[in-house]
Order: C-alpha cells, then sequence, then structure tokens
C-alpha cells in the first residue's frame, strides 16, 4: 500500500501522507486552514472548530479528521466562512477581550483571524464575565478575561513541559483553565521556559515586565495576515 494519497480541497488536487490530518497535509500544500486550538508542536484537541471544513459534504475538524483517499475538501466556501466567522465572534463576546490595550495586541491569534476575516466588531451581544486574574508568580501572569479555552496551556503543560500546571475545571459556561496548587499560579511549578507559557494564542498567560515591547509596525500580524507564511509555502511557526 502507497503512503502517499490525492485529496482534493476546493478545487486544486494535491498529495498527502497517510496519516497526516487534513490541517497537516493543507499546510504542507501551501493552504491555510484557520486555526486556534491547532499547534504543530502539540496533540490535537479539535475544540475551537475554527478548522471546521467541509468533507464530502459534512462538516469535520480539519484537525484531527485524517486524510483519505479521494476525499473532498471545502474550506473557502460561504458556508464555511459563515461558520468560522460566528466562531471568531462568540469567542469575542463569551470573554473580556479588549485589544486596544491588551499587551499581545498585534501577536494575538484571535484578533488577526478577525482581521483576516474583516471582523470589526462582533455581531453578538458581549457577556462581561466576572473572571479571575492570577499575579501571584513573580514572572508570570493569568488573565482569564482573554482565554478561549484552547487548550493549548494545559496540553504543553503535560504532554512538553511534564508538569500538568494547568487543567480544565468546571463545565459549560462555568468551565475555566485552572492551575494544579489550592493557591495559586506561583504555588505551581511553572517557570518561564515552558512550552505553556509560550503557545497561549491570546493574552491570557502572559510573562511580566516585557508588555509592547514590540513596537507597532514591528509586531507578528502588522503588516501581513494570519496564515500568509502557510499560503507563502512556508512552515507554520
Amino acid at each position: 500500500m502507497s503512503d502517499t494519497i490525492t485529496l482534493t480541497i476546493d478545487g486544486k488536487e494535491i498529495t498527502a501522507k497517510r496519516g497526516q490530518t487534513i490541517l497537516q497535509a493543507a499546510d504542507a500544500a501551501g493552504i491555510y486552514i484557520p486555526r486556534l486550538c491547532a499547534h504543530d508542536d502539540l496533540s490535537a484537541h479539535g475544540s475551537c472548530r475554527v478548522c471546521t471544513v467541509m468533507v464530502n459534504g459534512r462538516p469535520q475538524a480539519a484537525c484531527t479528521q485524517s486524510v483519505a483517499d479521494g476525499m473532498i475538501v471545502e474550506n473557502e466556501s460561504d458556508q464555511i466562512r459563515n461558520i468560522r466567522r460566528n466562531l471568531i465572534d462568540m469567542l469575542f463576546v463569551e470573554g473580556n477581550h479588549f485589544c486596544m490595550f491588551c499587551e499581545k495586541s498585534g501577536n494575538c491569534e484571535l484578533q488577526a483571524l478577525a482581521y483576516r476575516f474583516g471582523i470589526t466588531a462582533p455581531k453578538y451581544p458581549y457577556l462581561y464575565p466576572q473572571r479571575e486574574l492570577d499575579a501571584s508568580h513573580p514572572d508570570i501572569f493569568i488573565d482569564r478575561n482573554r482565554c478561549i479555552l484552547c487548550g493549548r496551556c494545559v496540553r504543553a503543560s503535560r504532554d512538553v513541559d511534564g508538569k500538568t500546571v494547568f487543567e480544565f475545571v468546571g463545565r459549560g459556561a462555568e468551565k475555566r483553565v485552572a492551575v494544579n496548587a489550592e493557591a495559586t499560579l506561583r504555588d505551581t511549578k511553572i517557570a518561564l521556559t515552558d512550552k505553556a507559557v509560550d503557545v497561549c494564542p491570546v493574552g491570557a498567560i502572559i510573562i511580566k515586565r516585557v508588555g509592547y515591547k514590540v513596537p507597532v509596525g514591528q509586531r507578528l500580524y502588522d503588516h501581513e495576515p494570519i496564515g500568509s507564511n502557510i499560503e507563502k509555502g512556508a512552515k507554520k511557526g
């Protein structure tokens, strides 16, 4: 059996390795599929659903669905764009995101996706939830107002750092990321060099004393939309 298969994304025939996810195959072919919970260095989670594509007419998460020979994938249809726009809109109103003074502005993947989809303001009413901050650690700050529950920090701490500093607690609207200590972040074994600190796509986990260090005009998404590196054929960073 050949390790190479063929599938079609938006009418373009591409080859992929058997066992790859649709997201991995698309990245390798220079086709950008938006994502938030997915990260190259972490196991797939499939929670944000921003990477939703239509596979043979049915919605699937591209980060978890494996490729198959002859598969037909829709990534850029009006239907898919509407699904993603609605998801991004909901992520904004379910938290408290104020981009104008967030340290992550210009480097935030949620903000960058909103720009890519032409979202200047959410269409849903803001919920303004009451969420906890944790500034107890001398070097790291948690602002749960900006957390989108992507789980990157949970997977990175567990699978890469081997510490399990973070974990989900609660259900539904009460779900949140907690630390593995009865007290606060300073009581955990987290360190500045941990992968969990580096992978947050928004401004929920912030390193102290470096906010606004990169001037406007030099930030990650100041000049080119998110996903441009993939569309140029480079591997996502």
